[in-house]
């Protein structure tokens, strides 16, 4: 937290600005109206302390300028001259709290403590209200599944630390939901945690998204914006879908990773960050790595501790567990009384391939709420791909469980990755196998190259 500290007395400030950098916040001294005023314009401060009686001027009147040149200032008087009537007066001016001179290091503490547990509170407060204001159902983390538990148990033992994280998965997993998971239980979690979704904005835009601008730095501009970086201070910042991330600024993320350094958009002025970083990503990092597409050196950083976050179809032993949260949620919010999935209903999800995960499920319980006629779930309330042999996992049109042969199975499953993988190394990596051993299946099994992965720009 930026503190200016407003005082005639040059051994006033020092005194102070001790106590308060010794609490871990930076500050910085004015010793007039004009030198304050001047700070407040080029700086960025979340606290002032304010002398009521500087030489020559009225602290009372200097405080609703104070506000004005920055409305998000909250500022605290001290004075020598302590009474009930200064006192209501420099509250009634936008104050937030009262010192008498002559004040102790502990009064100082005391106070600056209150102020900074009440940020941190309403910081919560706007954080719950945004995730309530979204209307979505929580996952819970608990697992059966080995895969899962493992994963969980990284995440959990790398919350404790400040190491930089990255979460690798599917589309859908889940993986918001650990970096939350992993805030929650971090030394930040008192702080914001803060998303920015880096797909979903030009290049030009999410550089001013998460660094910040200044008013007229490019069209559109109109006023200074803070970025995700500087509202995420004292806490974490999640930056989702990385691999995303345009070349451009990937540098300027370096910088920030090493350096705990970054400067707005249209700004010379380097300003510093205390952020924790998460990341998540559905891409091959190392493939975009030789392909020229992600930075080396931005790879190594990201990934002090990667986590992969299984898909749902290797979770199938939680699938009915968090379906029924899904159906608690949504029967609530519906104003229903759905209890439970008919054992058809149960039979078809798990038979599913899921390819759109944790985020598919959310829809087809919530659309299997709405079509519900009574208080059961069948197999009819879902989507039609769930019903129809089909759409499920089976292969050359047999279901799983169904008389056809090992070789015919993992055929019919290397297709399928091969059909969804962007490259075949990322094929090989999803199979689990090394990509030469890949090229010789694909070869033994004859698959229509117009069909797979090879025929992307991205493979070789």
């Amino acid at each position: 937290m930026g503190v200016l500290i407003i005082d005639d007395e040059e051994n006033i400030r020092r005194a102070t600005a001790v106590v308060i950098e010794a609490m871990g916040h930076s500050t910085a001294g004015a010793g007039d109206g004009a030198s304050a005023l001047k700070r407040l314009q080029s700086e960025d401060f979340d606290l002032a302390f304010l002398d009521l009686k500087l030489d020559g001027e009225s602290g009372l009147d200097l405080l609703p300028e104070l506000l004005k040149a920055n409305p998000k200032l909250e500022v605290i008087v001290f004075t020598a001259y302590a009474s009930i009537d200064t006192a209501v007066e420099a509250m009634r001016r936008g104050a937030v709290d009262y010192i008498p001179k002559p004040f102790t290091p502990e009064q100082i503490r005391r106070t600056l403590g209150r102020i900074t547990k009440a940020r941190k509170l309403q910081e919560r407060v706007a954080d719950l209200e945004s995730r309530l204001s979204s209307d979505a159902p929580t996952t819970d983390l608990a697992t059966s599944e080995p895969a899962m538990q493992k994963a969980i148990e990284v995440a959990l033992k790398a919350a404790a630390t400040p190491a930089t994280i990255l979460l690798l998965g599917e589309s859908g997993t889940g993986k918001t939901v650990l970096a939350r998971a992993i805030h929650a239980n971090s030394p930040q979690k008192e702080s914001p945690f803060v998303t920015v979704n880096c797909p979903s904005l030009s290049r030009e835009l999410l550089e001013s998204e998460l660094f910040g601008h200044v008013k007229g730095s490019f069209t559109g501009a109109v006023s200074d914006s803070l970025g995700k970086v500087a509202v995420a201070e004292g806490g974490t910042l999640f930056l989702d879908e990385i691999g995303e991330l345009p070349i451009e600024i990937q540098p300027k993320l370096l910088r920030l990773l090493q350096e705990k350094e970054y400067e707005r958009v249209g700004e010379t002025r380097t300003r510093r960050a205390n952020v924790r970083v998460i990341s998540a990503t559905n891409r091959d990092l190392e493939t975009a790595v030789r392909d020229g597409r992600f930075r080396e050196d931005l790879f190594y950083r990201l990934n002090v501790i990667s986590i992969e976050v299984p898909p749902l179809r290797k979770r199938l032993a939680d699938l009915e567990t968090i379906a029924d949260g899904y159906l608690t949620f949504f029967s609530r919010q519906c104003f229903k009384r759905v209890k439970e999935f008919s054992k058809a209903a149960k039979t078809g999800m798990r038979q599913y391939s899921w390819p759109g995960n944790l985020r598919e499920l959310r829809n087809v319980v919530e659309r299997a709420v709405i079509l519900a006629s009574g208080d059961e779930i069948d197999l009819a309330d879902l989507p039609e791909k769930l019903s129809q042999p089909s759409a499920r996992m089976e292969a050359d049109g047999v279901e799983l469980g169904a008389m056809t042969t090992l070789d015919a199975l993992e055929s019919e499953h290397i297709a399928r990755v091969i059909k969804q993988s962007a490259t075949m190394e990322e094929a090989a990596k999803i199979l689990g196998i090394d990509p030469a051993t890949l090229y010789r299946k694909r070869k033994k099994m004859a698959v229509d190259p117009a069909a797979d992965c090879s025929s992307n720009a991205n493979s070789i």
